[in-house]
């Protein structure tokens, strides 16, 4: 693809009066929400790499200071420092806030094995889908409505695109939280669910857990009788954890590693398992919690400890998250299309604000498959949608 200079601001000079119009006009701007993709996409940003994530980060405070956003960046010692942007609105309202991340799961090097390119109609590239589109729909829908506006916004907008998502959100779920606390409602940017585009509505709540063993150590062959096997005693509490899945209900444990010993001819005295925890609802994560702290050894002279937590409560669908989802239907269904909604097993930071009782909204991102895969992928076709479903959104949503 011909790559043309940044930014590049919109034809439009009012704002339409037809939903239609919104669809056209974003239409016109395919290019440039797909060239500004390829852009970010193209400066590798994996959690772990500080100064990979800055840099990622002062393009887009570039951009979007470029359309009238006040830029602040919070600093993070071992992340990313996360950006924060906020846009003035003709209102006194709360300010919409604007969720996303600019860390991916992909190390440095990652785009001399796996490029960015378009194809068949797609942009492809590592975090294309998660969630580097999410962030380009996020500029150019605010700077459509600022062109529209005579520089400003129907209501106050602010953006906060944090740096450690993919890891947990370690050091940006305080500012996450306070900035939401102080919000009418929240945009979440991640990608949408499926191919069809649907909007997310509930996550599960994501929690991990170490459940370590400690026996005694003995000679396999002169001391068999005087060692206690940690080995043993942990896998007996893995078949424990195991039996806490309750798939009906959407409740799953998995133990996703396993370790433990130093020697075929030494009786281990320590082994230690992660558990993946993932439930639908805050009063199964207090459950499952109060199981895994419960668990009792078998042998008695093995030691068990229990670590851990629940990292996201889950977000539920709560009368303000439906809400907000009746709003993006009836607005979709204006745009000429039946917009839909899901329940996924991973989790985001929306997680963090729906579980505040803040009206929340997922997966308004980007559409394709093969998020932290080789083939991950967004369909061009359906970026002027979500453009333009983003845009009404902002107009639409107000205190």
């Amino acid at each position: 693809m011909k790559k043309k200079s940044l930014p590049r601001k919109p034809p439009r000079t009012s704002a339409p009066t037809d939903p239609k119009e919104y669809l056209r006009h974003f239409d016109q701007l395919k290019d440039d929400i797909v060239e500004t993709t390829l852009q970010l996409v193209e400066i590798e940003s994996p959690s772990d790499v500080k100064q990979a994530v800055d840099r990622v980060g002062t393009v887009i405070a570039g951009r979007f200071d470029a359309i009238g956003g006040k830029v602040t960046f919070h600093p993070a010692e071992k992340f990313g420092n996360h950006l924060q942007v906020d846009f003035k609105g003709s209102s006194q309202n709360k300010p919409l806030l604007l969720l996303g991340h600019m860390d991916t799961v992909y190390p440095i090097g990652t785009l001399s094995k796996m490029p960015s390119r378009v194809s068949d109609g797609r942009v492809y590239g590592p975090g294309v889908l998660d969630m580097k589109s999410g962030i380009a729909l996020m500029l150019h829908a605010i700077e459509a409505l600022r062109s529209w506006n005579r520089n400003r916004l129907p209501h106050p907008v602010r953006v906060l695109l944090v740096s450690d998502e993919e890891v947990g959100s370690e050091s940006s779920r305080k500012i996450t939280e306070s900035l939401a606390r102080d919000s009418s409602a929240v945009l979440v940017l991640e990608p949408a669910h499926g191919l069809n585009g649907a909007v997310k509505t509930s996550r599960k709540g994501v929690g991990e857990y170490r459940v370590k063993i400690t026996g005694s150590a003995a000679h396999s062959g002169l001391d068999f009788e005087k060692g206690q096997s940690a080995i043993i005693e942990l896998a007996i509490q893995i078949i424990a954890v195991s039996g806490m899945v309750d798939l009906k209900r959407g409740i799953t444990l998995n133990v996703g590693t396993a370790r433990g010993g130093t020697r075929a001819n030494v009786i281990p005295a320590e082994a230690v398992a992660t558990v993946d925890v993932r439930v639908p609802r805050m009063k199964d994560a207090q459950a499952i919690d109060r199981k895994l702290r419960g668990l009792k050894s078998f042998n008695r002279k093995c030691k068990i400890e229990v670590t851990g937590g629940i990292n996201r409560p889950p977000m539920e669908r709560t009368g303000g998250v439906a809400v907000l989802y009746d709003v993006a239907f009836e607005l979709a269904q204006e745009l000429g299309w039946k917009l839909e909604e899901a329940s996924v097993g991973g989790g985001s930071d929306g997680n963090f604000t729906a579980a505040m009782g803040i009206p929340t909204l997922d997966g308004l991102g980007g559409v394709g498959e093969g998020a932290h895969a080789s083939h991950e992928s967004i369909l061009i076709s359906e970026l002027p949608r979500r453009a333009a479903l983003l845009t009404r959104l902002i107009e639409t949503i107000s205190a």
